[in-house]
């Protein structure tokens, strides 16, 4: 008889390894990451190791991802009930020095991928009707403006589209989200953090203060939940307060 599985990509650090401990509580999961050793590492935190499983898969290449999932759930007898699309690639670059190849890897990673697994999942013949729930983690740099950002702003903008597309293609079955994570400390932004005048903007402008990568985990769990099972196509911002913040005015005396 197959199990069912939750498949998260990104599980190798940041919020994808908080979102597997969180979850392996609850779900087996299937761990998707770059580089083997490291999802090892995740997959030892987790509750019960021995009953995820992990692939070993590069997103930025996307030749043969579908017919390697569809070749994995076969060989495995597994099925999966909810996809958790955390992998996530950020490029800063400036309009005057744009470099197409990064582009495309951004793009790459962050995008196409997710179409390229989404279609197995869909598809009756390899993965049986099982998928229940999309949850995209996007960003709120879809929501506010920062110099460098135009490539990744886009590239999480075009994750938010198919959200809303699918959300209406795949209902009733599949439930579709996307999550907007504000500014949380992990590996991907350890260098921004290391500098003090960084640190005190972000302090400065969310009224929550610092949050943790928990905080977006333990908003994936409630979406892959029965509890949300009335939420779809929906972009919601876990951000301590970064897009209501609004600096106040110095009035001018005259």
């Amino acid at each position: 008889m197959a199990e069912t599985y939750t498949l998260i990509t990104g599980a190798s650090s940041g919020f994808g390894s908080s979102m597997a401990q969180k979850l392996s509580a609850t779900r087996r999961l299937i761990l998707v990451g770059r580089k083997a050793e490291t999802l090892e590492s995740v997959r030892s935190k987790c509750e019960l190791p021995e009953k995820h499983v992990i692939w070993v898969r590069d997103l930025s290449q996307l030749g043969g991802i579908s017919g390697e999932l569809a070749t994995l759930l076969t060989g495995k007898s597994a099925l999966v009930d909810h996809f958790v699309h955390s992998a996530g690639l950020l490029i800063i670059q400036y309009a005057r020095a744009i470099e197409m190849p990064s582009v495309m890897q951004l793009f790459n990673v962050n995008v196409f991928s997710a179409l390229e697994i989404i279609k197995p999942l869909v598809q009756k013949r390899v993965n049986q009707g099982a998928l229940r729930s999309i949850t995209f983690l996007s960003s709120v740099a879809t929501r506010v403006g920062a110099s460098g950002y135009s490539a990744y702003s886009a590239s999480k903008g075009a994750v938010n589209g198919i959200s809303l597309s699918l959300a209406v293609e795949l209902a009733p079955a599949v439930r579709v989200n996307s999550i907007l994570p504000g500014i949380v400390g992990t590996e991907m932004n350890t260098e921004h953090f290391s500098k003090p005048e960084f640190v005190e903007s972000v302090l400065a402008t969310h009224p929550l203060g610092f949050g943790k990568a928990e905080d977006v985990a333990d908003t994936v769990d409630f979406l892959a939940s029965d509890r949300a099972r009335w939420i779809t196509g929906q972009e919601i911002v876990v951000d301590g307060g970064r897009t209501v913040f609004s600096p106040p005015r110095t009035s001018k005396q005259t």
